[in-house]
């Protein structure tokens, strides 16, 4: 029987404007390696940086919310396997999937912990510290019910495993650690890497929907950047990323060396011609696709214990890790301007990369996984009874809001 595998988009994969979509590319990539033949079905509108599933003999299709097309749709494609990509589209379509497709494996891809962030972030607004006030808040609770919806949860930071098992006490059987699925750096390649004397200026990058990339980038400019840029007068820091606003260009100020550069076509070549990559993010969650770039090309780094967490497990970072201003600043001074200490950093994160983001390995890790899941599937549902208590009732209420809103709209 053929495997095939829905994927349920909460957008068209952007891997060059998020890391988010490059998640959902290296994801996709795996399920092509094990033959299933996949569908990518969204309701959101598709921007020209989305990438063209259908090149990849993917299947495409366009979905409403809180419309009974959507059921004649699933039944039609009868998946062996569905993907809700975040948790806010398994509460919109999990329902109707359980509903018509009662055998399919559920699998929610979470992205980052968005109950995390949001807490983090509150704590920042309100200057105290995190706790777990903020952390149980009712972006978490709505996330956790999804989580214990759905069969399997990948999970992309070792810090949010240890949360959802310790904090919220989510069985493990119902979640899976997967962070970024890439090909190991050779040795090749890095000897054709730009040298220390051949780079210059500073460098960050992020996609300006996402709040943190947007704080962190008014961050630099008010606190960091200032600091830098008395010790290094002549340097700059070029700020990329995807969808700037007006908001982010009026920071652009060519006297302050403060350049906003807007998309990046290649972030390998960007990245690759700049010396140090500054990632002082204040909240958040999940890993930074920034430093994954930095450390493929090879870009040494200066980033708070907030964009370093998940990332280097045991292993030492490619950079440094600090949380006050003034050493952040300090540091980049000295990755700057020291040749030895940039290229024993750099080799650090060579190291990190190959270890902690092994395709390969991980690959067999979801694979086995998988298989049993497939062979204990309903013994496994049998024992996630809060999942069971869930789908009964709060889904039942998002059902009927479903419905109402689409009789509503006709």
């Amino acid at each position: 029987m053929q495997k095939k595998l829905l994927i349920i988009g909460f957008v068209w994969p952007e891997p060059k404007s998020s890391a988010a979509g490059s998640r959902m590319m290296q994801l996709i990539e795996f399920f092509q390696t094990q033959d299933y033949h996949i569908t990518y079905a969204s309701s959101c509108t598709r921007s020209e940086n989305a990438t063209d599933l259908t090149s990849l003999g993917i299947d495409q299709a366009a979905i409403q919310l809180n419309d009974s097309s959507f059921d004649t749709f699933i039944k039609e494609l009868k998946p062996n396997t569905v993907l809700f990509d975040r948790f806010m589209t398994e509460e919109q379509f999990g329902w109707r999937v359980a509903e018509h497709c009662p055998d399919a494996i559920r699998i929610l891809d979470t992205e980052d912990l968005h109950g995390l962030r949001k807490g983090r972030q509150q704590a920042l607004k309100d200057t105290k510290a995190f706790d777990a006030s903020y952390l149980f808040n009712d972006t978490s609770k709505r996330e956790i019910a999804s989580i214990y919806r759905s069969d399997l949860s990948l999970i992309i930071s070792e810090t949010e495993m240890d949360m959802l098992i310790n904090d919220f006490k989510v069985d493990k059987a119902l979640l899976h650690y997967l962070p970024f699925m890439l090909d190991n750096i050779l040795n090749k390649t890095i000897k054709e890497l730009p040298e220390f004397r051949n780079r210059q200026h500073f460098i960050t990058i992020g996609n300006f929907l996402h709040e943190p990339n947007y704080n962190l980038v008014l961050y630099l400019k008010e606190t960091i950047w200032p600091l830098i840029r008395n010790k290094l007068p002549k340097t700059e820091l070029h700020v990329y990323g995807a969808y700037v606003s007006q908001k982010v260009n009026q920071l652009h100020h060519e006297k302050q060396g403060f350049l906003i550069k807007g998309f990046a076509h290649d972030v390998h070549e960007v990245m690759q011609q700049t010396k140090v990559c500054l990632v002082p993010v204040r909240f958040g969650a999940g890993l930074k696709g920034k430093l994954v770039d930095a450390m493929q090309n090879g870009t040494p780094c200066v980033m708070t214990s907030i964009g370093a967490e998940g990332m280097y497990g045991n292993l030492s970072p490619n950079g440094f890790i600090e949380d006050n201003p003034e050493a952040i600043a300090d540091k980049a001074i000295s990755l700057y301007t020291q040749e030895l200490l940039w290229k024993e950093k750099q080799q650090n994160g060579f190291e990190a990369f190959n270890q902690r983001f092994n395709k390969k390995e991980h690959h067999q890790g979801l694979i086995s996984r998988l298989e049993v899941l497939s062979k204990q599937l309903r013994n496994h549902r049998l024992h996630n009874f809060t999942g069971q208590m869930l789908q009964h009732h709060s889904l039942q209420s998002t059902k009927f809001m479903g419905k109402w809103i689409e009789e509503k709209n006709k």
